[in-house]
């Protein structure tokens, strides 16, 4: 009867169906998937006739997730992908500020006497270097033998000649002093770098200067720096005694001894309006002295444009004296013009555009906007305020404050002094000869590892998310014309107030005109290209198209796969541990030994056994011996009370 019920079971047990969990194997657990899943190609691996067609549909089913496989890859790695979009807006636009600069930054006048003994020296140099004695009746050459002669022991900065480079060894270099006339030895390795590309090894076409770390003592390093170009080597080298004099200078009195705003603007109008040097604000720049700024929005106003075309915009006559110009700081004559945002620096030497004089200069201007997206789509920054630098220029973010900030750090790390053409942070000081001796050398190794990108400054600073460009269209023609330039010229001058006869001179003059071409303002925005729901739509797609699979096959495959298969294999790995501890137990029987009162003690670590166990332990091998009588406990009659006799007492 118990057996027929057992076989009934067990047939019962074998119809029903296998679920992940109850399945004794993983083979068991992976045959109850393929019969169930709703993904096709798993269930046509198990329920196709023959081998080929198995083995068929297993490459068929293997090749689709790989598939899958690889496009959900695609998919993830170009999520954070950004897709550009371009709109154009037509309405009124934001006039840009206009900063506009003269090239020679002071007046020669205010600051002759400031570089009178620099002025010599370098008449010196250029008399020595391209021999211009050759007219002895020359006042201007005689001018120079006398300078020469009275001048030859008294050198502004001894430690800063100008040479020839003569002769270049491993042991020793061989150069003459273009101001001294002397010729002299430097012994030791001298390493020699060039601003241009240059043949340095032909030593007779190069001149330079010679500069070293430790005021040329005997344990420091020099370095030659040459030109190919004469008049590049007189302007770099002019170029650092200015900056070592104008770093001396009080900021008032540079305010000085530039120009006004009267000076530098002769007329102006905007849209039709006229405007004076009161629609201007003062900017100084340590190259270019005093610059000023048109629409600048300092006073809370910023001037809209709502027509365009070259009849409207701003309209300046700029007057640039030549008389005033420095002859050995600059060698053009002219203007600089930054157009830029009211709230971003003008970097004249990086973005300034240069107006020439006796021209009528025409920019068409066309805005954008671009706004990129930051992290991590892109390496921009929003404000800046994640990028590790000090903005010394007070103005909003942009990629070139950050450098220009970067280097002055450096420098002021460096060399413990900041360079004279970039604003100093607090408590830091402007380098000069006197004070740090090794600074022209250390700004020159500094700006070199500049260049070379061997600095921290182009690692860390980042391009700004937000910006703004503007697009110029230069035209240029001749101003005033040769049929109109006298009365121009003459009417110019009476306007200017110029006393006496003199008459302006078209060379002093330049013609701006700025406006825009139309009011279009092309916007450039980066538009994330995914999100959540696409990536989620993507994954469905694939997985829809290559095994006919949905989100709640994926969630069976993660409970099969992942939780049912591990629950089997646990279960394993425990059944394998109870049966290694039962055979460990039946391998070690505990012992016993007997005590003097005859009871058992168990030798053992473990604790005594059970009923059931003590059943099992083997017995005591005892000698066979009869077992005793006990006669004398029998209870004979003799003892045994009367019968009668116990009745009468009852009673």
């Amino acid at each position: 009867m118990e057996s027929g019920r057992k076989r009934l079971k067990e047939k019962i047990k074998e119809k029903l169906p296998v679920t992940g969990p109850q399945a004794a194997s993983i083979f068991e657990l992976l045959q109850w998937y393929c019969y169930h899943t709703n993904t096709h190609g798993c269930r046509r691996i198990v329920v196709s006739q023959g081998r080929l067609r198995r083995a068929a549909w297993m490459i068929l089913t293997l090749s689709a997730v790989g598939i899958i496989i690889w496009q959900c890859a695609l998919l993830i790695i170009s999520y954070y992908t950004a897709s550009v979009t371009i709109t154009i807006q037509f309405q009124e636009i934001t006039f840009p500020a206009v900063t506009i600069c003269n090239m020679n930054p002071y007046r020669n006048n205010a600051t002759r006497h400031l570089f009178e003994k620099l002025d010599q020296d370098t008449l010196m140099a250029i008399n020595e270097l391209y021999r211009l004695i050759d007219n002895p009746n020359n006042t201007h050459v005689k001018a120079l033998h006398q300078l020469a002669a009275n001048n030859q022991d008294d050198i502004l900065f001894p430690n800063i000649p100008l040479m020839w480079i003569e002769l270049v060894t491993q042991e020793y270099s061989i150069v003459s002093d273009l101001i001294t006339k002397k010729r002299h030895r430097i012994n030791g390795t001298v390493k020699i770098e060039s601003f241009e590309s240059i043949n340095t090894q032909d030593q007779t076409k190069l001149v330079g200067f010679h500069l070293c770390d430790k005021d040329n003592n005997e344990n420091s390093t020099c370095i030659i720096y040459t030109f190919s170009s004469g008049i590049t080597a007189i302007q770099k080298w002019y170029r650092l005694h200015y900056l070592n004099i104008m770093a001396q200078v009080p900021h008032e009195k540079k305010l000085q001894m530039g120009y006004s705003a009267d000076d530098l603007i002769f007329s102006c109008r905007f849209d039709g309006l006229p405007c004076d040097s009161r629609n201007f604000s003062l900017m100084h720049h340590p190259l270019h002295g005093n610059c000023f700024t048109f629409n600048s929005g300092e006073n809370g106003s910023i001037l809209q444009t709502i027509i365009g075309g070259s009849e409207n915009g701003l309209k300046m006559i700029l007057h640039l004296d030549e008389n005033e110009y420095n002859p050995f700081l600059v060698t053009s004559m002219g203007g600089t013009i930054v157009i830029h945002d009211q709230n971003e620096e003008p970097f004249v030497e990086d973005m300034g555009i240069e107006v020439q004089t006796a021209t009528e200069t025409a920019m068409g201007l066309e805005m954008t906007v671009l706004k990129r997206l930051s992290s991590p789509y892109s390496d921009c920054t929003i404000d800046g305020a994640d990028v590790l630098v000090t903005n010394l220029y007070n103005k909003t973010y942009s990629l070139q404050m950050c450098l220009h900030s970067c280097f002055q750090m450096e420098m002021i790390r460096r060399c413990g002094c900041g360079h004279y053409e970039k604003p100093l942070p607090v408590k830091a000081e402007y380098c000069n000869h006197k004070t740090y001796p090794g600074w022209i050398f250390c700004y020159y190794r500094l700006h070199s590892q500049f260049i070379q990108e061997q600095l921290v400054c182009q690692k860390t600073c980042r391009p700004a998310c937000h910006s703004k460009e503007w697009t110029m269209t230069m035209s240029v023609a001749q101003w005033p014309s040769s049929a109109s330039e006298e009365w121009t010229l003459r009417l110019l001058s009476w306007e200017k107030g110029i006393p006496g006869n003199r008459t302006l001179r078209k060379n002093e003059l330049a013609n701006l005109s700025i406006f825009y071409k139309d009011l279009n303002q092309r916007n450039i925005s980066e538009i994330a290209a995914n999100n959540i729901v696409t990536l989620l739509s993507n994954f469905g797609g694939q997985l829809g198209l290559w095994l006919s699979c949905s989100v709640v096959c994926i969630i069976e495959f993660v409970e099969v796969f992942f939780i049912d298969m591990f629950m089997i294999i646990v279960r394993k790995c425990i059944q394998t541990i109870r049966k290694w501890w039962q055979n460990k137990q039946e391998e070690i029987p505990p012992t016993i030994s007997n005590t003097a009162h005859g009871s058992p003690v168990y030798i053992s670590d473990e604790d005594p056994p059970t009923f059931n166990t003590a059943l099992q332990l083997p017995r005591a091998h005892v000698q066979d011996t009869l077992p005793p009588t006990y006669e004398t406990l029998r209870i004979h009659s003799s003892f045994s009370p009367d019968t009668s006799t116990m009745e009468s007492s009852k009673h």
